[in-house]
């Protein structure tokens, strides 16, 4: 175990999170008592706050406290040379330990920063490595030429949850339910979020939708029925036909029948997901994916021959029992399909995923993933005539790396910018969503949570509903 003892409580998720960073596998305790005695400890650090003066086991850092980031970005620097110091080994992002590493750049572009200047900033505030630097550069300045078509002020977008699996994933933390347990609840679910449907459409009928996205859960996992009627509902509440973007996370190859996507395809829906994780057989079945690597081609071949000209696939690197040679096969196959976006992500291992809970019962299994691994996918898309147009990371996340975006040219997916940048409100409906109510072009944002569980959704609708109301009317003034 490793022990960080405060004086006071300050700074604790920053902390924890960057010494998870360099130890992930170590439990890692903060607390303002006393280091334990006798306690197995790997090693203590102190850390102390006092007037203008912030003390790292007695090395002794001014700090203005009436700046806050400063603060923090002065702390996490002093833990940062102090670990790396101990371990020999630097991190690829440095400090940074937040999900959007873009913001910086992006928000410094926009401020008519050069590239320069901003590899500069980045370098010595956060430490972050050149390639990530490159690569956050590269990927900030195809983020503000996509975002420059989007109507902040005027627009905003909706986010759609179906929390529904055929089952869930061996690394999966999302909220997400059975659909075998709850097919009797289907029509209540929809008659709920027709419910938010009609009140956000009321509410924002003065705003121009910019995108739709319906994830989950898997969105197909629903029966044909029910995502029919499902899709009806958008179309009747919502302008489908000015949209810049209209995607449908269909996920999982097992939920995806020929009727379904057509379904799709006779809705305006104009961006789909297919989502492999892995082509090789032995990691579909450990990890729980009940389908078989042929499926995926199936799905694949029925989506291009119903006419579907923007389709996704997600992959994920780090997948218990998976080397570099399966890493390669899996991008072999995907390369022969040619979808047009391929979205590739680092293993976060969460505390509820079921890979975490019984993590002994996987010991025997590699799990790794390495920047030669991220390299690989980079060539891979690239020889595929795609580049990255946007990234983020999360915690616990394989070798300290990132999730990484890549398109052909027209083909990225706007909604995945919009969502990690934060500069347009999002509308969220649905079991365990969350509304981001954005303001001031990304400086005030604040969110608006529904319930998780699904029978409380249901039952208390009009109770979310109610607290949508005042929240637009609090933090946006729109109503």
């Amino acid at each position: 175990m490793i022990y960080i003892q405060l004086n006071e409580d300050n700074f604790e998720y920053d902390i924890y999170s960057l010494v998870k960073a360099f130890y992930p596998k170590e439990e890692v305790k903060i607390s303002t008592e006393p280091t334990p005695e006798d306690a197995g400890l790997l090693f203590s650090m102190q850390v102390n706050y006092s007037d203008n003066v912030l003390t790292l086991d007695g090395r002794e850092i001014e700090i203005d406290y009436s700046d806050r980031p400063d603060t923090k970005n002065r702390l996490k620097l002093a833990i940062y040379e102090s670990l790396s110091k101990r371990t020999g080994k630097e991190l690829p992002w440095g400090t940074l330990t937040g999900i959007r590493p873009t913001k910086i750049s992006l928000g410094m572009i926009e401020d008519g920063a050069d590239d320069e200047a901003i590899a500069s900033y980045m370098k010595d505030t956060y430490r972050t490595s050149d390639a990530k630097i490159n690569l956050s550069l590269q990927v900030s300045h195809k983020e503000h030429e996509l975002l420059s078509k989007i109507d902040y002020d005027n627009g905003y977008s909706v986010y759609i949850g179906i929390p529904f699996c055929p089952s869930t994933c061996l690394y999966c933390s999302f909220t997400s339910y059975p659909i075998g347990l709850w097919k009797k609840k289907l029509d209540d679910y929809l008659d709920a979020l027709e419910k938010e449907m009609a009140f956000t459409a009321e509410s924002c009928k003065e705003k121009s939708l910019t995108t739709i996205y319906i994830g989950g859960g898997t969105p197909t996992s629903l029966d044909e029925k029910h995502l029919e009627k499902l899709l009806t509902l958008v179309d009747k509440y919502f302008d489908t036909k000015s949209l810049l973007e209209y995607t449908i996370e269909a996920g999982r190859p097992d939920s995806i029948t020929y009727e379904k996507l057509q379904i799709m395809k006779n809705h305006p829906v104009s961006r789909i997901s297919i989502n492999p994780q892995t082509m090789n057989q032995k990691t579909l079945d450990l990890i729980g994916r009940f389908h078989k690597v042929e499926d995926i081609h199936r799905v694949y071949g029925w989506a291009r021959e119903l006419g579907f000209d923007n389709i996704n696939m997600d992959l994920i690197l780090g997948l218990p029992g998976e080397t570099i040679e399966d890493v390669k096969y899996t991008l072999d196959e995907v390369e022969k399909m040619a979808p047009d976006n391929l979205t590739v992500h680092s293993l976060a291992l969460k505390h509820s995923a079921r890979l975490n809970i019984d993590r002994e019962s996987y010991d025997d299994y590699l799990i790794e993933n390495s920047q030669t691994h991220m390299d690989i996918c980079l060539d891979c898309a690239h020889h595929m005539g795609m580049n990255a147009y946007y990234l983020y990371r999360q915690k616990n996340m394989a070798a300290n790396l990132e999730n990484i975006g890549y398109a052909t040219p027209g083909k990225e997916g706007l909604y995945n910018i919009l969502i990690m940048e934060e500069k347009q409100t999002i509308m969220a409906l649905g079991a365990g969503c969350s509304c981001k109510f954005v303001a001031d072009h990304g400086k005030t944002v604040t969110r608006c949570e529904n319930v998780k569980d699904v029978q409380l959704y249901i039952d208390r609708i009009d109770e979310m509903i109610d607290r949508k109301r005042e929240r637009l009317r609090e933090d946006l003034k729109w109503l």
